[in-house]
Parts: structure tokens; C-alpha cells; sequence
């Protein structure tokens, strides 16, 4: 077969070679008998149909077959050659070259397996984390914000113009080019003047309305508003006031407490438990805004290997398609009539797909080192919860992912979410464990020299003390 191997680097390799005319006709004389051992035609009996009728009847599959197994046996001769096993090849073997000349054919077979890489160095990409201690002033005011949400309304006495946190009971209809539309009328509704709760504009306009005014209002929906006829489109809305209605504050007591968490809780323990929610969306405002893209930035620039060429090429496809699906249509045009232009497009992200391979397969060896694993359930949930969240039908979305074959992208960001999230609490808590040996030192420490200090010293005897 003229075989010859060529390994490119730690993860691609080459295998090619001619396979000679002689080899393929017992290819297909081996073929052909595995067809007689099946086939039943008409006039003959089962594994005695003559060679000639099985090979002018199935001559496409028997040519198919006999080359398919042949370039199976140019593979696995390269890989021995390699000494690479079958099972650790990543994904199915490309063949970039298959030409007939004289009755051989000249094959070319790209093969990848799956990168070698230390993780090391995975410790030192983590940066060290200082979360700012929480303070009385925080937990007070977040003790406020509880006690407004929870207290009852009660209608305004004093006659004053509305104004921002007042809640507005309101009837409101919405008119689009002079004509009311669906879900823009309401009566008796309560709006509380700053939620933000309806389009920009419409709350702010209302400021200043007294009991019993009516006003119409000119806002305009946002662009990107979830009803595409009513979204950019100018709109009035006539308003009515009934009334002004304001929150009374409760007292923030030990009754107040139990009425947020129960018989057993005091005010002490709600303060903790505030304590520890601000904490903990503190952290998760800091991973998110600024640390995890830190640590990824740190583990692709430190953990660097040979990448597989075709699952590179695959994830150029996959932000190529994204990235025309995201199009203008006058440039997708453009592109598709010009074959080079695109061409220049799909290259121009080859190395935001090398990197998002390097990351897949440092985030898959981590979540195999620390068994971080997400199930196929998890990421349907999480796919259900955002769906119902954006105002869209959950179950029409995980249709569409599990059509798309889409779910083992939403796990793989799941995963690297996780990881990521593992390797700063791990850090976090080696810094607090840190910080608790070094107090206790110095707590020892001082204790030391406190006691040295007091000791009873030896009184020096003169002459005198001593007769």
C-alpha cells in the first residue's frame, strides 16, 4: 500500500498510501461473498446466487464497500504504525484525498486525538479573593427593603401630588396610530411610581398627577419590545388617577423577624441570615463581572497544547453560521456572492474557535478531576426556568434545543460555569482558612508574651537580705 505516516504534532496526524488495483478486486470478491451469504433472489437459493448476478445487481454497494474496507485497512495499519490506539482517536477520521489514477487510488487520511496537558498549573491562574465584609448599614437597609415590600397600603390623607415609591391606582388604555391594542388596558391597577414596571417614560410621566386627574401620555415602545407590531412604535395612553397609596412602614422588631422566618427566628438570627445573602451576592457579583473571565484568560494563556484540527474546524463552522445568521442581510448577500469574502470571514474566526476548543478541553479534564458533572435533566430545568423568565413557552424552547442537538452546548457552558465557580470558592476558602491560622498565631503569640510579661521575676537578694 505504499503506506506512510507522518504525525504533525501531539494531537494530528497523517496517514496515507496507494492502494493498488490487486487489493481492491479482493476487496470486492470478499464483498461479493458476504452478499451471497444473505441475499434471496428469485430462482435461486439462499448463498448459491451466482457471483456475476450479485455483482451486476449490487454493483454501487459492492464498489462502496470494497473501497470503504480497504481505507479502513490503510487507517489501522497507520495507526499501529503510530502507535496510536483505535479508541483514542477524537471523532470520526477525515479523508482530505481520494483520487483514482490508473486503477489505484491515492488516499490521504487526517486523523486527531484527544490533547495531553498538565493542570498544574491550574492553582496559580486563580487570583486571590477579598470579599468586603458586610456591614451593620448594609444589613439595616436591606432590613428596610424587606419591610416596605411587606407592608400594607394605606390610601394617602394628606392631598399632595404623586411622587416616586407611591403606589398609583390607575385605569389606563393605550392607543397605537389612534387604535387600542390587546393588553393595553387595565383598570383599578396598582403601579408603584419607580418599578420600572412598564415601558420607559410612562411611570415618570405620571409624577405630579393629583387624586381624580386624568392625563394622557406619549411614550414610545422600545425597539426590542416582545410584541414585534407594538415594538419602535409611538403610542398614547390615557390615564386616570383614583388614588395615591402609600406603604407603612412596620416596626423592625423580634416580631417582625418571626414574620419573616418563622416562630424560632429573632431579629439576631434574620440579621445573620441577611448577613449571609448580601455576602454571597456579593461574591456572585464579583465571579461573574470581573473574576471568572480573569481565570479563563489566565488558564488559556498557561495551559497551552496541540489542538485537534477538526474540531477546530468544526467550531469555525459552527461561529461562521452564527455569525451569518446575525447578519445584516445586505452583507449576507454579499458574502454569499462572493465566495472569497466569505471565505476571508470563516478564517478571520479561527482563532476565537481555537480558543473556545482549548477551553472546552481544559473545563472537560477539570470537571473530570473534581467529578463536576451535569445531567441532562439539569440542563433542561435550566433551559425551562430562563425560557419562562424571558416570557417564552419553556416547552416549545427545550423542543428547539433538543431538535437543534444544542444540549450538549448548553451542558458544556453549564459545566464550565461550575468549574469555574468550584475553582474561586476553593481559593476563597483556602484564603479564609489562611487568615484563621495566621489569628490564631498571633493570638498564640500574644498570649505567649502576655504571660512572659506577667510572670513573678526573681528578686535579687543584696547582702544584707541574705545574713
Amino acid at each position: 500500500m505504499n503506506l506512510q505516516t507522518k504525525k504533525l504534532n501531539s494531537a494530528n496526524a497523517v496517514v496515507s498510501g496507494v492502494i493498488p488495483q490487486s487489493v481492491l478486486d479482493q476487496k470486492v470478491q470478499g464483498v461479493i461473498k458476504k452478499i451471497a451469504k444473505s441475499v434471496k433472489i428469485d430462482g435461486f437459493r439462499k448463498g448459491k446466487v451466482p457471483s456475476n448476478l450479485i455483482q451486476s445487481r449490487y454493483k454501487d454497494q459492492i464498489d462502496q464497500d470494497s473501497k470503504q474496507e480497504a481505507v479502513q485497512d490503510l487507517l489501522q495499519a497507520g495507526l499501529k504504525e503510530l502507535a496510536i490506539e483505535p479508541q483514542a482517536m477524537l471523532g470520526n477520521p477525515i479523508i482530505s484525498k481520494f483520487e483514482s489514477k490508473d486503477g489505484n487510488i491515492d488516499v490521504e487520511i487526517k486523523i486527531s486525538t484527544t490533547p495531553e496537558f498538565s493542570l498544574d498549573k491550574v492553582e496559580s491562574c486563580v487570583p486571590e479573593i477579598t470579599l468586603k465584609a458586610v456591614s451593620a448599614k448594609e444589613i439595616d437597609e436591606r432590613l428596610t427593603e424587606i419591610a416596605k415590600s411587606r407592608a400594607p397600603l394605606s390610601e394617602m390623607t394628606q392631598d399632595r401630588a404623586l411622587q416616586k415609591d407611591d403606589v398609583a391606582v390607575i385605569d389606563f388604555e393605550g392607543f397605537v396610530d389612534g387604535k387600542a391594542f390587546d393588553g393595553g388596558k387595565a383598570e383599578n391597577f396598582n403601579l408603584t411610581i419607580g418599578s420600572n414596571q412598564f415601558i420607559p417614560g410612562f411611570e415618570d410621566a405620571l409624577i405630579g398627577m393629583k387624586k381624580g386627574e386624568k392625563r394622557d401620555i406619549e411614550v414610545t415602545f422600545p425597539q426590542e419590545y416582545q410584541a414585534a407590531h407594538l415594538a419602535g412604535k409611538p403610542a398614547t395612553f390615557k390615564v386616570a388617577l383614583h388614588k395615591i397609596m402609600q406603604k407603612d412602614t412596620p416596626a423592625i422588631d423580634e416580631a417582625f423577624a418571626k414574620s419573616v422566618m418563622g416562630e424560632n427566628a429573632t431579629l439576631e438570627t434574620l440579621k445573620d441570615t441577611l448577613r449571609e445573602q448580601i455576602e454571597m451576592e456579593q461574591k456572585t457579583s464579583l465571579y461573574n463581572k470581573e473574576l471568572k473571565d480573569k481565570v479563563l484568560g489566565a488558564l488559556i494563556k498557561e495551559i497551552t497544547f496541540d489542538l485537534p484540527e477538526p474540531i477546530v474546524e468544526q467550531e469555525m463552522d459552527i461561529l461562521f453560521r452564527n455569525a451569518l445568521n446575525a447578519m445584516p442581510k445586505e452583507e449576507f448577500d454579499e458574502l454569499k456572492n462572493n465566495e472569497s469574502k466569505a471565505k476571508q470571514k470563516r478564517d478571520s474566526l479561527k482563532q476565537e474557535a481555537q480558543k473556545s476548543v482549548q477551553v472546552t478541553f481544559i473545563m472537560d479534564a477539570l470537571a473530570r478531576k473534581h467529578n463536576i458533572v451535569i445531567e441532562d435533566n439539569e440542563a433542561l430545568q435550566t433551559i425551562y426556568y430562563e425560557a419562562m423568565m424571558m416570557g417564552q413557552d419553556p416547552k416549545a424552547a427545550i423542543e428547539y434545543y433538543q431538535k437543534s442537538n444544542l444540549l450538549p452546548a448548553i451542558k458544556m457552558a453549564m459545566i464550565e460555569d461550575r468549574v469555574l465557580t468550584f475553582l474561586l470558592d476553593s481559593k476563597l476558602e483556602s484564603s479564609r482558612n489562611t487568615h484563621k491560622r495566621n489569628d490564631k498565631t498571633e493570638g498564640e503569640a500574644g498570649s505567649a508574651k502576655e504571660s512572659k510579661d506577667t510572670k513573678p521575676k526573681a528578686t535579687k537578694q543584696t547582702p544584707k537580705d541574705s545574713k
